[in-house]
């Protein structure tokens, strides 16, 4: 069994690591940058592509600091940093130490859009781009998120092929499934009209035996009036 000041220790122990959820979980929910779904974009050499930059806070922000930093193979530079005033102002670019980057973004509407376009594409453009927000309104939290940006000399063709012959097999199989439902249903009906006159032919044939044979409700029962 627990002693008293094991159990005091627990709690502590409890007490302490919930306090730590609690701290953290407005941290987790704050500052957020995402530069979308893909890791890796390619673009082909000489021309141009956005890099695309989004941030969100919960708590809103207030002079908001961003920048974009360029890693390549043996280089290490910032592309370009600014300031944002507050939600209804767009963002301030205060330096940018390349002329073929322009600043695409707005902050305007909650749309708390930094991306930039890079003109004029070179194969030494190749290497992580990252793009970093600080929020003061958050007591200077930073976070910041990475796109890995591939020049080529040209963009590779998807190969369709297997998935244009798979498409056609399901198509087809499903309009065999069609047909054979369609053909199901009117062989359906044939029977079911045939089952019908058939019952028809029987009904009419028995009424013409009774009629022969005199039986009653037959014409053979019917007698020449009585002559007084």
């Amino acid at each position: 069994m627990l002693r008293a000041g094991d159990r005091g220790a627990a709690r502590a122990r409890w007490l302490g690591t919930g306090l730590l959820g609690l701290f953290l979980l407005p941290v987790s929910l704050s500052l957020e940058v995402s530069v979308g779904k893909a890791n890796t974009i390619y673009a082909v050499n000489s021309t141009e592509i956005l890099l695309p930059c989004t941030f969100s806070s919960c708590f809103g922000f207030r002079d908001l600091g961003f920048w974009w930093s360029y890693n390549g193979s043996d280089t290490f530079k910032i592309l370009i940093n600014g300031t944002v005033k507050n939600e209804k102002s767009d963002p301030r670019v205060h330096l940018k130490n390349d002329d073929r980057i322009t600043l695409e973004g707005s902050t305007k509407e909650k749309m708390n859009n930094i991306s930039i376009l890079l003109k004029d594409l070179d194969f030494s453009d190749t290497g992580k781009y990252t793009c970093y927000v600080k929020n003061p309104k958050e007591k200077d939290l930073q976070h910041h998120a990475t796109i890995f940006l591939q020049v080529v000399d040209k963009l590779e063709e998807v190969d369709n092929t297997v998935t244009l012959i798979i498409l056609a097999v399901v198509g087809g199989v499903i309009g065999l499934l069609i047909f054979i439902l369609l053909v199901k249903k009117l062989i359906t009906f044939i029977l079911k009209k045939t089952q019908e006159k058939k019952k028809e032919c029987l009904v009419s044939s028995s009424g013409n035996d009774n009629t022969e044979n005199g039986l009653p409700g037959s014409k053979a029962e019917e007698k020449p009036p009585t002559k007084v």
